[in-house]
């Protein structure tokens, strides 16, 4: 039976790290972190603790990757820390909800931006658009993973040059900018709002910089994994984190605080992106048109980046008899696991014909922070049951960074659970929902 190819350099593991990272958070998360804190100051501190939190949880999957450098990331990690079911019941989330949410989510997304530049009804709307593309660049991820790791190269490269030339330019071009706009505050708010709000507005940079795990699915398919999933993870995520840092700086060095607050949330849903109003500083009128595309370009690329990562979770279920035995088979021709990657596109699809998908993915949000804390413990696990294990890397700062991240993830969850009750028991629900079909699949394995 054909096996997965070891066709991705480190350049095209890198490009996966940022590429399903920079989506559209960066360009709308800090309006609505800003409306939570009611301070300039505060809102950058969240989003570097954000940014911390992720390279922190990173390099301990770095450690991971390199020991068990296996299509199927996280799901592998489960089960050699914590046996078959937590394995299975990452995988059952990921599979109906964390990959093919974000795959709708980041189409649709694409395609409303678009529409807003081109009449879409001569294709049927922005929803049919949304299908065509998620079916067109998941098609174009069947043929080879070579082919994917470029195209994903591509669009990657293209993103950064679009969102490091809009930061240029704010800081260079644009006019009436001032640096005292980090000092002023929200009407009403006179010191720090509290950690609980501070923690929401962690939340929010979180999914501007979820994506950072997705590396680790397909490392049964990275050339040298032992040296380059360390390395991608690490310039990856210090790449990401310099972006986010400067991109945020423009935008209050350019804007007033107030104009800040009323762009497009859910509080101002018809309001123009922080991002745009940022760029019209120096870009003028033309900068609506310039940041829409850049919107369509970003997120198109962060969607391409989940379908080629996502796939190999319930291909690696698969594999071990726990889920459907078709979705663990591999093209003699291209390598790539494509009925995996085209029954991921229909649930992707009914997703987005659905248009519930951001209310389904907000529930996972919780429980997905569960697995990336338990992945973490499992760096403890191994090095205690495991200690002669050959370890080419190991996790930068261990123990104490890992454990800051696994208390950290947890107090994030401890406020999410306060904050979002609702969402989190449907999440924890869905979740559990997996386990009589775990035991259904481990019977017929059997």
């Amino acid at each position: 039976m054909s096996k997965l190819l070891r066709g991705l350099t480190l350049t095209d593991s890198i490009s996966i790290v940022i590429g399903t990272i920079i989506g559209t958070g960066v360009f709308l998360k800090t309006a609505t972190m800003a409306q939570t804190l009611g301070s300039p100051l505060w809102v950058l501190a969240a989003w570097v603790v954000g940014g911390a939190l992720s390279l922190t949880g990173a390099l301990a999957y770095a450690e991971l990757g390199s020991i068990m450098p296996d299509a199927g990331g996280e799901y592998v990690y489960l089960k050699e820390g914590y046996g078959d079911i937590w394995a299975f019941l990452y995988g059952w989330m990921r599979f109906w909800i964390g990959s093919p949410g974000s795959i709708a989510a980041y189409a649709v997304g694409a395609m409303t931006f678009a529409s807003g530049m081109i009449d879409l009804s001569f294709v049927g709307g922005k929803e049919v658009a949304a299908v065509l593309v998620i079916t067109l660049f998941s098609v174009l991820n069947c043929f080879s993973v070579a082919f994917g790791g470029k195209l994903n190269s591509f669009m990657t490269a293209l993103k950064l040059i679009m969102i490091i030339g809009i930061t240029i330019g704010i800081f260079l071009f644009s006019k009436e900018v001032s640096w005292s706009h980090l000092y002023e505050r929200a009407e009403g708010v006179e010191g720090f709002v509290g950690w609980s709000a501070f923690g929401t507005a962690i939340l929010a940079a979180l999914w501007a910089y979820d994506g950072w795990n997705n590396l680790s699915m397909v490392a049964g398919e990275i050339k040298n994994p032992q040296k380059n999933i360390p390395l991608s993870f690490g310039i990856g995520l210090l790449i990401i984190l310099g972006i986010y840092g400067l991109t945020n700086l423009a935008y209050f060095y350019a804007l007033p605080f107030s104009e800040v607050l009323n762009s497009n949330s859910s509080d101002f849903p018809d309001a123009l992106p922080v991002a745009t109003k940022a760029a019209m500083t120096f870009l003028g009128g033309s900068g609506v048109g310039i940041l829409s595309a850049a919107f369509v370009f970003s997120a198109l690329g962060a969607m391409n980046g989940s379908i080629m990562t996502g796939a190999r979770v319930p291909y690696a279920m698969a594999s071990d008899g726990l889920f459907f035995k078709q979705l663990g088979s591999v093209s003699a021709k291209s390598q790539v696991p494509v009925a995996s990657i085209m029954v991921q596109a229909s649930v992707s699809i009914m997703l987005a014909l659905s248009g519930t998908f951001d209310q389904l993915t907000d529930y996972v949000v919780f429980s997905a922070w569960i697995f990336y804390a338990m992945v973490t413990g499992v760096v403890f696990r191994l090095r205690k049951t495991k200690p002669n294990l050959k370890r080419d890397y190991k996790a930068l700062g261990y123990p104490v960074l890992p454990a800051i991240f696994i208390i950290l993830g947890i107090l994030l969850l401890i406020n999410t659970v306060y904050t979002s009750p609702k969402s989190t028991l449907i999440g924890l629900g869905f979740i559990l929902s997996g386990v009589p079909v775990f035991y259904y699949f481990k019977k017929t394995k059997a």
